[in-house]
C-alpha cells in the first residue's frame, strides 16, 4: 500500500461522535433491551474498538450511528448535530457517514471502479476514488468485477467505497473476521495509517481482544448491552474496570476469594496478606481474584486435588486448562513443562505476582508459591 503518497490531509473536527444514553430493543423482543444507556464519544482522528462477545450490542450500536436503526431513548450526534433521538431524525444518506461490512456488500455486477465510485453524487469529482484506489493497493484492478478479487482486495475495496465520498467518520463491522491469518494481520495494520491520511475517525466492531488492543486508540468493552468500560488498551490491561473486562480481554482467572480468621485472604491457589486499607467487616459474597494465568504455579502431585484437563500450544508457552474443586482455571506454563492431560498438580502463587480484588478493585500483592 502507498502510504506515502502525499495529499493534503482533510480538516479535522472535534468530536465527531457522541452518543448520550442510548437505549434500544428490537420490537419483536420488546422485553429485552439490546443497548443499555451507552454514553461513548469518539475524537477526531481516534480508532476506537467496540469489544464484547456475540450478542453484546457491538453491531446494534453501529447501526444506530449509521441510521438503520432508531433508538428507544436517548440520542446521536454526528459532528455536534443530533441525528437521531426525540423528535430528531436524520436519514442514512444523509449523515456522511461511511460504512465497511463484515461480508463486504459489494455489487456483484459492479466493477471494482464502479463499486469504488457507487456513494459519490451525480457529478462529483472523482480523483478522491483514484487515489484511494491506489493508495489501498487497487491500482490496475479497476475493471474486476469482486469475484475476480482476493478477499483482501474485496476488502480493500470496501474501504475505499466507503472513504470515497470523505466521510469524517467509518463505521467497520468485524472487517477482517473473513479473512486468513496473514492478510488479516497486514489490513489490520494498516487501518489505522488509512484512516489517518484519509483525516477520518473508525469505529471498529470485533470480538477478538487481541485485534482491539492491538491497532485502536481506546476499546469501549461491552456486554449484555451494557458498556462496562472505555479506556485505553495500557489501562485496560492495568486497570480493568469491573471483572468481566479482566475475564474477556486479559482472559484472566476470576477466583472466589473469602477472608479467615488469621486475617489473611485464602482462594484456591493459597493466602494474600490483607492491604491496610481494606477492611474485612461485611465481606461481599460477589469478591473475586481476577488472577493472569501466568501469574500461577503449577507442580506435578500424585495426590493433589487439581487436575489438568486439557493443554493448548501457543508457540512460547503450553496454555493448561485446570480443574481445582469447583474452578477452572488457565493457567501459563513453560513449553519445557509438558504436562498431559490427567496429571495431578498442585497450584500457588509465581513468586512476586499480583492479583487484582473485585468488586474493591485493590491490587494486591501475593504470597510465595504454595505459603498457605
Amino acid at each position: 500500500m502507498g502510504l506515502n503518497h502525499r495529499v493534503p490531509l482533510l480538516e479535522r473536527v472535534s468530536g465527531p461522535v457522541e452518543i448520550r444514553g442510548l437505549w434500544h430493543r428490537y420490537k419483536e423482543s420488546s422485553n429485552d433491551w439490546t443497548l443499555r444507556g451507552i454514553n461513548l464519544e469518539l475524537q477526531s482522528g481516534e480508532l476506537v474498538g467496540l469489544l464484547g462477545p456475540s450478542g453484546c450490542g457491538k453491531t446494534t450500536l453501529l447501526r444506530l450511528i449509521a441510521g438503520f436503526e432508531r433508538p428507544d431513548q436517548g440520542s446521536v450526534h454526528l459532528q455536534h448535530r443530533i441525528v437521531a433521538g426525540g423528535q430528531h431524525w436524520v436519514p442514512p444518506e444523509r449523515r456522511g457517514v461511511g460504512m465497511v461490512f463484515q461480508d463486504y456488500a459489494l455489487f456483484p455486477h459492479l466493477t471494482a471502479w464502479q463499486n469504488a465510485c457507487f456513494g459519490l453524487r451525480p457529478g462529483q469529482d472523482n480523483s478522491r476514488a483514484i487515489w484511494l484506489l491506489d493508495l489501498l493497493g487497487l491500482q490496475g484492478l479497476e475493471q474486476r468485477y469482486p469475484h475476480q478479487l482476493s478477499g483482501g482486495q474485496r476488502q480493500r475495496l470496501a474501504l475505499a467505497r466507503a472513504l470515497a465520498p470523505a466521510p469524517q467518520v467509518v463505521l467497520l463491522d468485524e472487517p477482517f473476521s473473513n479473512l486468513d491469518v496473514e492478510v488479516r494481520l497486514l489490513l489490520r495494520s494498516e487501518l489505522a495509517s488509512v484512516l489517518q491520511v484519509c483525516g477520518a475517525s473508525g469505529l471498529l466492531v470485533t470480538h477478538d481482544p487481541g485485534e482491539a488492543l492491538a491497532i485502536c486508540d481506546r476499546v469501549a468493552v461491552m456486554r449484555d448491552g451494557v458498556l462496562h468500560q472505555c479506556a485505553t488498551p495500557r489501562d485496560l490491561v492495568d486497570h480493568p474496570a469491573t471483572p468481566f473486562v479482566g475475564r474477556f480481554v486479559l482472559q484472566a482467572n476470576l477466583i472466589p476469594v473469602w477472608p479467615e480468621a488469621d486475617n489473611r485472604l485464602h482462594c484456591c491457589l493459597g493466602s494474600l496478606p490483607v492491604p491496610s486499607q481494606l477492611s474485612l467487616k461485611s465481606w461481599p459474597d460477589d469478591a473475586n481474584l481476577l488472577v493472569d494465568p501466568a501469574a500461577i504455579a503449577l507442580e506435578p502431585e500424585p495426590e493433589a486435588e487439581a487436575c489438568v484437563m486439557g493443554r493448548e500450544f501457543q508457540g512460547h508457552a503450553w496454555q493448561l486448562r485446570v480443574q481445582a474443586a469447583e474452578q477452572h482455571l488457565r493457567v501459563t506454563q513453560p513449553l519445557e513443562h509438558d504436562y498431559n492431560r490427567g496429571t495431578r498438580c498442585r497450584l500457588g502463587f509465581r513468586k512476586g505476582a499480583k492479583a487484582m480484588l473485585f468488586p474493591q478493585r485493590i491490587s494486591l500483592n501475593a504470597t510465595d508459591p504454595y505459603d498457605s
